[in-house]
C-alpha cells in the first residue's frame, strides 16, 4: 500500500456519512498524512421566470442558506477531526469538477469518498463516485454506504 501524505475526504452530508468520515480518519491516521475535507454546493437555477416575475433573489437567498449551512457542517466535522479551516474546502460546481480541481490544488494523493453502489437508471446516468475516478490522477478510496 501507498505512503498518503494527504488525504482528501469528499462528503456530501448526507446521513450515512459517518462511516466515510471514520474511513478517512484511520487511513490518514496510519499513514501521517495531512487530512482535507471538501463539500461541493450544487448551484441552483439563479433565476427564473413566471408571468414576468423574477424569482432571482429568493433563489440567491435559498442558495446564501444552504451555503451558510454547509459551512457549519463542514467546521463542525474539520472541529471534531482537528482539520485547520485552511484545509475546510467549500466549493461551489460540479462535485466532480471541483473534486479533481482540489485535488490538483492541493497535493492530494488519495481521496476518500462514499458510494451507494448504483443500479439501474442511476447506474447509466453515473454516480458522482464514478465521475470521479475518470480523470483523476490519484487513488480514490469509495466506502461502500447502503440507504
Amino acid at each position: 500500500m501507498a505512503n498518503y501524505t494527504k488525504v482528501l475526504l469528499a462528503l456530501d452530508f448526507h446521513n450515512d456519512n459517518q462511516a466515510i468520515i471514520e474511513k478517512a480518519k484511520k487511513v490518514a491516521a496510519d499513514n501521517h498524512a495531512e487530512l482535507a475535507l471538501l463539500h461541493v454546493i450544487e448551484p441552483l437555477v439563479m433565476a427564473y421566470a413566471a408571468n414576468n416575475m423574477s424569482f432571482g433573489q429568493e433563489m440567491v437567498a435559498v442558495q446564501t442558506g444552504v451555503r451558510k449551512n454547509a459551512e457549519a457542517r463542514l467546521k463542525d466535522v474539520g472541529a471534531k477531526l482537528g482539520v485547520p479551516d485552511e484545509l475546510l474546502l467549500l466549493r461551489e460546481g460540479q462535485p466532480a469538477r471541483e473534486v479533481h480541481a482540489a485535488v490538483k490544488e492541493h497535493n492530494v494523493d488519495l481521496i476518500v469518498m462514499g458510494t451507494h453502489g448504483q443500479s439501474g437508471l442511476q447506474l447509466l446516468l453515473g454516480s458522482t463516485a464514478n465521475s470521479v475516478l475518470h480523470g483523476v490522477l490519484c487513488d480514490v478510496l469509495t466506502v461502500r454506504v447502503t440507504d
